[in-house]
């Protein structure tokens, strides 16, 4: 019996550490679909949480200034430029190449969406922003930057 039980704990070590390790692949730099923007996904307190770090447009054309969150609906964040901005957080790894419980913000339109981060490959990740269930929503796929 105990050779039963070492070897089981031997075969099933190796995949619970292959599982811990699967919350860290969707850290890194990503594409949205229009490949206008990139954003960087990076893991703090056990939390993953995304900010914009480029813009193929960074410039406002009006104004000659950085981009702001002019649509945000708190006034006091309407002047905050956009690159830097965080706009997901408070993403959970749930296992199987899924984020759960995270929120995401539209700077395009100043709304806060639940979301979640579903791993598609290595390279492709489904990003879905939903009001209430995930049925009513959008879904984005991100390519990984290279």
């Amino acid at each position: 019996m105990k050779k039963i039980s070492f070897l089981l704990f031997v075969m099933i070590t190796p995949l619970l550490m292959l599982a811990q390790d699967d919350a860290n692949d969707v850290t890194g730099i990503w594409y949205n679909e229009e490949k206008d923007a990139r954003f960087e996904i990076y893991e703090d307190g056990g939390e993953y949480f995304a900010k914009i770090v480029w813009l193929e447009e960074p410039i406002d054309p009006e104004t000659g200034e950085p981009k702001v969150d002019d649509e945000n609906p708190d006034e006091d964040k309407q002047n905050r430029p956009l690159k830097g901005l965080v706009f997901m957080k408070d993403f959970v790894f749930e296992g199987d190449g899924l984020w759960e419980d995270g929120e995401i913000y539209d700077p395009k339109s100043g709304k806060t969406y639940d979301c979640y981060i579903k791993m598609e490959s290595p390279d492709k990740l489904k990003v879905r922003g939903y009001i209430g269930i995930s049925l009513i929503g959008r879904t984005s796929y991100w390519t990984r930057a290279k």
